[in-house]
C-alpha cells in the first residue's frame, strides 16, 4: 500500500515540477523587478499633530491637514477662547462642517482642547452620569 502512495506522489509531483518549469520559463521573459523599498508613500503614516488656535485664520492649517486624511488634530483653543468667544464658535463650527464632510469625528475634552479625527478613527465616549443633588424640602413651619 505504501508503495502505491509513493508511486502516486512521485508521478504527480514530477508532473507539477515539469509544469512549474514551463510556467517559470514563460515568466522569465517578462520579468520586471520592482523597487518596493522606494515606493513607500510617506503620507501613509498617521500623524497626531497638536495645533494652537489664536485667531480664526489659524484654522486653515488644521482643515488642510484633516482633508489630507492622515492627521489626527489636537487643537488648543484656549487662546482664542480668552480672546474672542464669537470667533471661537465660528472656528468650531467650521471644524464641525469639515469633520462631517470627511466623515470624521470631533470631540472636546477639558475646556481647552478639541480633537478631530479622519474617517478611519473614532473617539471613545463614555456617558457620565450626572451627580444627584440633594435638595432640602421646605417644611411647613418655614412659611
Amino acid at each position: 500500500m505504501a508503495g502505491f502512495f509513493s508511486k502516486f506522489v512521485n508521478k504527480f509531483s514530477s508532473q507539477e515540477d515539469k509544469e512549474d518549469e514551463v510556467v517559470n520559463d514563460d515568466f522569465e521573459e517578462d520579468y520586471v523587478e520592482l523597487d518596493t523599498a522606494g515606493s513607500k508613500d510617506k503620507k501613509s503614516k498617521i500623524i497626531v499633530r497638536p495645533y494652537t488656535i489664536e485667531d480664526f485664520s489659524d484654522i486653515k492649517a488644521v482643515l488642510d491637514a484633516l482633508r489630507e486624511g492622515y492627521t489626527i488634530a489636537l487643537i488648543n483653543i484656549k487662546p482664542l477662547r480668552e480672546k474672542d468667544i464669537v470667533e471661537l464658535k465660528r472656528a468650531v463650527g467650521k471644524l464641525k462642517k469639515t469633520c462631517d464632510a470627511i466623515e470624521g469625528d470631533i470631540a472636546g475634552f477639558d475646556e481647552d482642547y478639541i480633537i478631530v479625527t479622519p474617517s478611519f478613527a473614532k473617539i471613545h465616549r463614555e456617558k457620565i452620569e450626572p451627580k444627584e443633588v440633594k435638595t432640602s424640602q421646605p417644611d411647613d413651619d418655614d412659611f
